[in-house]
């Protein structure tokens, strides 16, 4: 019996180093075959890129800025690494005449999100988690009631859960968390779930460290001392059912510090934006980097009107514990594009693998949702993104394999791995006119 034991471990840790040896083959293959840095000296003649159609881009950004749609923008469009188009248009700040610049700072808002997804999806890579696993395995408080009504006098009645919440429902904004009559719930306790707390108006000076999510307390000090007050509400719906954006990737970040013992901050700095080079995206930064920031707007009937520059002003702050998953990153777009590369590329960029192929695959092709959901007809995510198909698509010239999300002041991206592409579209503005397909058009075009 002992010899056959010795036998059996024997032939495992033959398979287990071979299984290894296999993987950094593949690994070591995947990176040779796929671009590990952008060429940004890339002959456009010589790569088939028809300059009339970097006119063509050329014009349209710039109309943007002199129909006063926008008051800045700008646009990346690489394709097999080659980059096809990197400028920006118009102004960082109107009053000041600060002409924009590729090196501007945008407010990401929810592209954090897939940045985020991605650093959990290396704990699962690591094997310290499941995407299927139940959330209550490593956070027993997480509601296991769905809400049926809320009474007059603000008490409410909840039932069992049909299907326990999974990292697959979090990744995929299916938990049910904070939605349905859960807000009315709030509601009668006083939390504003509409409205960011603290933000204000204009330039006011109350403002809280780190940009936070809608309804929160702006005096937390942590991330899990919000999740931890968010997981006394019953859930809205079913997880699984329904599709509730935003809240959900808030609690996928506070399992990443459960998980893995570390600050979000440091986990996602040591696992995904230090390895990429992406050296300018952050959650906090220095007094004098807030100069970098593009000023939000609004168009109005008048031309266009300044906003807030809160969001900015919380990215600078001496206290810098808070940090959420759903939103607070800040950047350049050239790099969120080597985050959009990476994917592109199958899990490598700047000659380090942050994912597996099939993880990528995984979380980009396989719809997570039930066929009518709040996102409406068509719609269809998966774990951290959208997917693109013939009932959603921003345009024809977009493939089905695509996938993309973006940012609440108007921050675009699509990585399209069937036409080897990535696309980034960015501009700061509260109130805006839809003006990311057309850019798409001529993003395809350059790319013909």
């Amino acid at each position: 019996m002992k010899k056959l034991a010795a036998t059996l471990f024997l032939s495992l840790s033959i398979f287990c180093a071979c299984k290894e040896k296999t993987d950094k083959k593949e690994t070591e293959e995947v990176k040779e075959t796929t671009p590990q840095e952008f060429k940004t000296s890339a002959n456009l003649e010589e790569l088939g890129v028809d300059e009339k159609s970097i006119q063509n881009m050329d014009s349209l950004l710039q109309s943007f800025v002199d129909q006063k749609k926008v008051n800045a923008v700008t646009g990346f469009v690489a394709q097999h690494g080659n980059i096809l188009y990197d400028k920006a248009f118009g102004y960082r700040d109107l009053e000041t005449k600060t002409p924009a610049s590729t090196d501007d700072y945008y407010v990401l808002f929810s592209q954090t999100k897939a940045i985020t997804t991605v650093a959990f999806m290396t704990l699962v890579e690591k094997g310290l988690v499941a995407v299927e696993d139940p959330v209550s395995k490593y956070f027993p408080e997480i509601p296991n009631e769905v809400v049926t009504k809320v009474n007059e006098d603000g008490t409410y009645e909840t039932r069992p859960v049909k299907t326990p919440m999974t990292f697959a429902h979090l990744m995929s904004h299916s938990s049910g968390l904070n939605a349905g009559l859960v807000s009315e719930i709030r509601k009668n306790e006083g939390v504003n779930n509409t409205v960011p707390k603290n933000f204000g108006e204009g330039n006011a000076d109350n403002k809280p460290s780190g940009q936070r999510s809608f309804g929160g307390d702006a005096t937390s000090k942590y991330l899990k001392d919000e999740m931890l007050a968010l997981a006394k509400y019953p859930l809205g719906f079913d997880p699984g059912s329904e599709w509730n954006y935003h809240i959900s990737t808030n609690m996928l970040a506070y399992m990443i510090e459960v998980i893995s013992g570390e600050p979000l901050q440091e986990y996602v700095k040591e696992t995904v934006l230090n390895p990429l080079g992406m050296n300018d995206t952050d959650w906090y930064y220095e007094p004098e980097a807030l100069d970098r920031f593009v000023k939000p707007y609004t168009i109005t009937e008048e031309g266009l009107e300044a906003g807030t520059t809160n969001f900015a002003k919380a990215a600078i702050s001496e206290e810098q514990t808070y940090a959420e998953g759903a939103i607070g990153l800040n950047g350049p777009i050239e790099d969120y594009a080597k985050f959009c590369q990476m994917l592109l590329n199958g899990g490598t960029f700047n000659n380090h693998q942050i994912l597996k192929p099939e993880t990528i695959k995984k979380m980009t092709s396989i719809n997570r949702l039930p066929e009518k959901n709040a996102g409406g007809e068509g719609f269809q995510f998966g774990l951290g993104f959208q997917l693109q198909n013939e009932d959603n698509k921003h345009i024809s010239a977009v493939s089905n394999s695509a996938y993309n999300w973006g940012g609440m002041l108007g921050t675009e991206y699509i990585i399209d791995p069937e036409n080897d592409l990535i696309a980034l579209f960015y501009i700061n503005m509260f109130k805006r006119d839809n003006l990311y397909p057309q850019f798409l058009e001529k993003a395809y075009k350059i790319a013909e």
